[in-house]
């Protein structure tokens, strides 16, 4: 990025695992960045990181206009609050109950859907019609069903790529951890290899039953989208997920912001 650029929203993804921001320029996410999640920090400490990220982008904290948040760390949420308000001047949006979506959440408790699916689901929809399904490959694996309509039907849950791996590898005596790479067969020749074709295929492999059995579920046939840190290392091997798409969430807030702010 150029020195001068005008960014207008900063958005924030707070996950378990993961914190993933993005700084958006009219529709167009011009930068983005991730860090640890890491509920210890202060907002002073937050606060200093995104001015760092700013400076990165050649961005002046002077030129932003808005910002909005979603949070499955509810302890994290004010923190990161007083964190934009205080270094960067802005009063983000919070997307929870109350907030405006555009889509219909069908829900028996619509306040237990996290605010990541929502926006996954928002952004889903608009950028690629319905009936979608969005397969979020993060601490948790999420399954989000969206009707033809825009309704949001509900979807699964499912253990993360990496925490069913820290998993094994802290419960097991003699598995190692291992680098999350593509083996070049599924009968593995070494327990790192072996391990390797478990997770990889294996995750894929779960994919392709959960969304097989929503779709029946649903009806029609849904386009399928994948998003989150290691979706397209399972896409690669998945044969019902047809895009990935690494900034839904991102792109989702964009739009719930302009929902809701002013």
């Amino acid at each position: 990025m150029s020195e001068g650029v005008k960014v207008m929203l900063f958005a924030l993804d707070i996950g378990n695992t993961h914190i993933v921001g993005g700084l958006f320029e009219g529709k167009t996410l011009v930068h983005h960045f991730r860090v640890g999640t890491d509920r210890r920090k202060t907002e002073d400490e937050y606060g200093v990181l995104f001015l760092s990220m700013l400076q990165h982008a050649k961005v002046n904290s002077s030129s932003l206009r808005g910002g909005i948040i979603a949070s499955v760390v509810p302890p994290l949420t004010p923190t990161l609050e007083k964190a934009l308000r205080m270094y960067l001047g802005i009063s983000p949006v919070i997307l929870g109950p109350g907030t405006r979506t555009g889509i219909n959440i069908k829900y028996e408790n619509p306040k237990e859907v996290g605010p990541d699916r929502i926006a996954n689901a928002v952004a889903a929809y608009a950028k690629y019609g319905g009936p979608v399904i969005v397969v979020d490959f993060g601490t948790a694996t999420t399954f989000d069903a969206i009707s033809k309509e825009g309704d949001y039907l509900g979807g699964a849950i499912a253990p993360g790529i990496l925490t069913a791996t820290d998993a094994l590898f802290e419960r097991t005596a003699r598995l190692p951890r291992i680098e999350l790479v593509k083996p070049s067969s599924a009968i593995g020749k070494t327990t790192v290899q072996s391990m390797q074709s478990g997770i990889i295929f294996g995750f894929a492999g779960q994919a392709d039953a959960m969304v097989e059995r929503i779709a029946r579920e649903m009806g029609g046939d849904p386009y399928v989208v994948a998003t989150g840190g290691l979706a397209q290392l399972v896409a690669s091997e998945s044969r019902t997920i047809k895009s990935v798409d690494p900034f839904l969430t991102l792109e989702g807030l964009y739009l719930i912001y302009h929902k809701n702010a002013g």
